[in-house]
């Protein structure tokens, strides 16, 4: 059974890797490696790749392969319908929910 924080944080992970990827061009590994050093959780890669899947095939990432050492690895960087989806989830996060976010953070552990 998935726990309540793993609900709340398979959620989050999207915003994120749209967030990673306007940052830098990465692959699939590294943004594993990136989202949990974020979150403290491993994501599956099954769950990531299907994303990034979806993500392309709405062309809201492309990906390139680069070569590193003899080995390829497929990069994946925004688009930009990709940024402007990440604009507007920005604007939500900010303009909607920065107040209950602030307020929330600001509480004291029950």
């Amino acid at each position: 059974m998935v726990s309540v924080v793993e609900s709340f944080l398979q959620g989050l992970h999207r915003p994120l890797i749209l967030w990673l990827l306007r940052q830098n061009p990465l692959h699939g590994y590294g943004l594993i490696k990136e989202l949990s050093r974020l979150t403290g959780r491993k994501l599956k890669p099954s769950l990531v790749y299907e994303f990034l899947h979806g993500l392309e095939e709405n062309d809201l990432v492309e990906s390139v392969w680069i070569r590193h050492g003899g080995r390829g690895r497929r990069y994946y960087l925004l688009t930009k319908k990709g940024e402007d989806l990440l604009k507007k989830i920005h604007n939500l996060f900010r303009e909607r929910l920065s107040e209950v976010l602030n307020d929330f953070l600001s509480e004291e552990p029950i």
